[in-house]
């Protein structure tokens, strides 16, 4: 068990090496959640998480001689760069392994941070196992993501700089994937204000620590793929379990299409880029799952941003899907010269924008004078939809299909 005087030692001792990062209001997000919203930017720090905290605290408490003889870690991710950061930061070697499946963007984010990377395995399982391995050979030092003691109080410093940042505050809800953050966040949060909940959140695709919690035992879980793979773990923590347990007031889990619908209204609303462990916490709050914070003066820590810039324009794609501001329709036309840009007078006269155009006379079931068109157009709303397809029809086209409503569920015009 770490104690509140471990967080402050660790706070003097990375003072200066990591930021002290903002924690601010969000008026419009208060509004849309029903609470006075405060959101601590872990994602401002220098990898995009809040991992290096724990690093380097993990890193200081180590001899000279244990540094130089380097330092090694198992991660596909933030724990990857964190370390690779504190080492470059603090002086001394880091050996990382990561699954040969990791995006090449995180491979070289974190050889550019100065480390030395080894891709090993088809999972982080297989990559931590070959660590051990390197280990023992090399007589490295393992830096554990979350069992460390070090990295626990690391990881605490949040929670000091939550209640210095908004001393009223009555709630705060943090991600959970191993615990690390949320033990530490609890630590210091409860030996100051007691009285403050410390509340957390799992993906529904790892549910491991809430079902631990619930049951008040360690249980391990399958997992299923998860644009929050930074919370995506089998098992919980054996060091953080016992400390969750005693300090944390509640655990809720979210769903895969309610953390996409996060990430992208606290990109678009929010004005902030979150990966989807880092916008976790606000989805909770957002979808109501503490419903007893209404009203209240709540603290979302958003733990990091680094997400893939192919898979945002992927969520964002899907959310602009789901809001009717993207359609597809199959439409049948005649096969005749200017057919096609007949269609589209209609379709601009309503104000839609043609993303994409697909113009089919063979692979289709039409009569041979016929083509089918499909048009990925942006639209404003599902009225707009409605009314486009309206005018379609007054027009006189009479086969026209929205392909778009296989996809997400509501009404379409007739």
């Amino acid at each position: 068990m770490i104690e509140l005087a471990d967080i402050r030692e660790a706070r003097g001792r990375i003072a200066g090496l990591v930021k002290e990062t903002p924690c601010l209001e969000s008026e419009v997000l208060s509004e849309l959640c029903g609470v006075e919203l405060h959101l601590k930017y872990e994602s401002l720090q220098r990898t995009g998480s809040f991992k290096p905290r724990g690093a380097i605290n993990r890193l200081l408490c180590l001899s000279p001689e244990e540094r130089e003889r380097g330092v090694i870690a198992a991660s596909a991710g933030n724990h990857a760069q964190g370390v690779a950061y504190a080492a470059a930061t603090v002086g001394g070697q880091a050996l990382i392994v990561m699954p040969e499946t990791t995006p090449l963007v995180k491979v070289t984010r974190t050889r550019e941070l100065g480390a030395r990377v080894e891709l090993h395995g088809q999972s982080l399982d297989a990559a931590l196992e070959h660590a051990y391995t390197l280990r023992d050979e090399q007589n490295l030092t393992f830096v554990h993501p979350f069992e460390d003691a070090e990295v626990i109080a690391g990881q605490g410093t949040v929670g000091l700089e939550i209640l210095e940042q908004v001393p009223d505050l009555e709630a705060v809800v943090v991600p959970i994937g191993g615990g690390g953050l949320i033990s530490g966040v609890a630590t210091a949060v409860k030996a100051l204000r007691p009285e403050v909940e410390v509340l957390g959140v799992q993906s529904q695709a790892a549910p491991a620590m809430k079902r631990s919690f619930d049951s008040g035992e360690l249980q391990k879980q399958k997992v299923e793929a998860t644009i929050a793979e930074g919370i995506t773990l089998k098992s919980p923590g054996k060091n953080t379990f016992p400390i969750i347990q005693r300090l944390v007031d509640g655990i809720e889990l979210v769903s895969e299409e309610e953390i996409e619908a996060a990430v992208v209204e606290l990109l678009e609303v929010g004005k902030s880029l979150t990966e989807g462990a880092g916008a976790a916490g606000y989805c909770a709050v957002r979808q109501g799952r503490f419903p007893a914070l209404a009203g209240r003066r709540v603290v979302v820590v958003l733990c990091g941003a680094n997400i893939d810039s192919n898979i945002l324009g992927r969520i964002i794609e899907r959310s602009l899907l789901k809001q009717h501001r993207l359609v597809r329709l199959r439409i049948t036309i005649k096969d005749r010269p200017g057919g096609l840009s007949d269609l589209l007078d209609v379709v601009a006269e309503q104000g839609a924008n043609v993303m994409h155009i697909h113009h089919d006379r063979v692979f289709t079931d039409t009569a041979f004078w016929q083509v089918e068109a499909r048009l990925t157009l942006e639209t404003r709303n599902r009225e707009h939809i409605d009314d486009l397809i309206a005018a379609l029809g007054a027009a006189g086209y009479e086969d026209i299909e929205e392909l778009s409503t296989r996809l997400v569920p509501g009404p379409r015009a007739a």
